[in-house]
């Protein structure tokens, strides 16, 4: 289970809504656990694809700046997020193919619909297992 805090979630909502119709990325850092993480913080970063319409990909140096700023905070890496805007709901085979962070959640904010749906999935370094999301 991820437990996204009302800031988070509505702080990759809007990330989301402004940064379309490119997809946006960024960290999520909290208190992580192996069946329930709590994301209390979410962190911006620059959406580096070359078709940053249609992926994503986070600098390497940025991403690695971003979580050692996350750990200087207390916190910890619970995952990261990034948006589809035109769908699916779901990880794409591209999400798929890179996906690195074994354990890790991943969340979609995908707003192919009337209303944002946001959804997490975790890397078992297989597949991605899908994980209920509270917000609170």
């Amino acid at each position: 289970m991820l437990v996204l805090s009302r800031g988070v979630y509505d702080d990759v909502v809007e990330h989301a809504r402004t940064g379309s119709p490119e997809e946006v990325c960024g960290i999520l850092g909290g208190e992580f656990g192996a069946d329930e993480s709590h994301a209390g913080a979410s962190y911006r970063t620059d959406n580096a694809a070359d078709a940053p319409r249609t992926e994503y990909a986070i600098d390497p140096e940025e991403q690695f700046a971003v979580m050692d700023d996350v750990e200087d905070a207390g916190r910890d890496v619970v995952g990261f997020y990034h948006s589809h805007p035109q769908g699916p709901p779901r990880p794409s085979q591209t999400d798929r193919a890179r996906a690195t962070w074994e354990g890790y959640t991943y969340v979609i904010v995908s707003l192919d619909g009337a209303h944002p749906y946001v959804g997490a999935w975790r890397w078992t370094g297989d597949a991605f297992s899908q994980e209920v999301v509270a917000v609170r």
